[in-house]
């Protein structure tokens, strides 16, 4: 990895379909066999209900911080193979999935193109993917309004959280 090019991303986790808990594990053991990805730090698992169609199952959620040197969108792109390598099938907008891995935040990079959007534009509305980033790191700011992703978990009316998991995902041994 190019230390002159690090940047510090967060990358957010979800699966309700099989076995959640196993496609969230997965998902953060390829992330951490990924060339150019270092895992800084991951957090708890949180079980939640779904956003968006609310007949399905309920979701174990998390959230990861990594550095790499790779470019939001060959991060973005490398995030996708690893989604269609764990299995899973896109059927529907905000519907049941083995196995989802989004791009949250890429340093304080504000970007909107024919691939990604950066922050992620859920962010702020979702408070399964606030609380895992503030778990990470209180201090994080979101880039477009200047104010704390803590800050902006306590305005939320609409809470889907429904638990924190005692399970946690590991990675075997540290990549260096």
């Amino acid at each position: 990895m190019d230390i002159s090019k690090i940047n510090n991303v967060f990358i957010g986790l979800g699966s309700n379909k099989g076995d959640r808990l196993g496609y969230l594990q997965n998902a953060l053991l390829e992330l951490n066999s990924a060339d150019k990805v270092v895992i800084k730090n991951i957090s708890s698992v949180y079980e939640t209900r779904p956003f968006g169609i609310i007949e399905q199952k309920n979701f174990y959620n998390a959230a990861v911080s990594i550095t790499t040197d790779l470019t939001p969108v060959d991060l973005f792109k490398k995030l996708q193979i690893i989604e269609q390598k764990l299995g899973r099938s896109f059927k529907q907008k905000w519907g049941p999935r083995e196995i989802d891995i989004d791009l949250l935040l890429y340093n304080d990079l504000i970007i909107s193109n024919e691939f990604i959007s950066l922050p992620h534009k859920g962010i702020i509305y979702r408070d399964f993917v606030l609380q895992p980033l503030c778990e990470l790191d209180p201090e994080i700011i979101h880039p477009e309004t200047n104010e704390k992703l803590c800050f902006i978990l306590t305005k939320l009316e609409d809470k889907f959280i429904i638990k924190i998991l005692p399970e946690k995902l590991f990675i075997p041994e540290a990549k260096y």
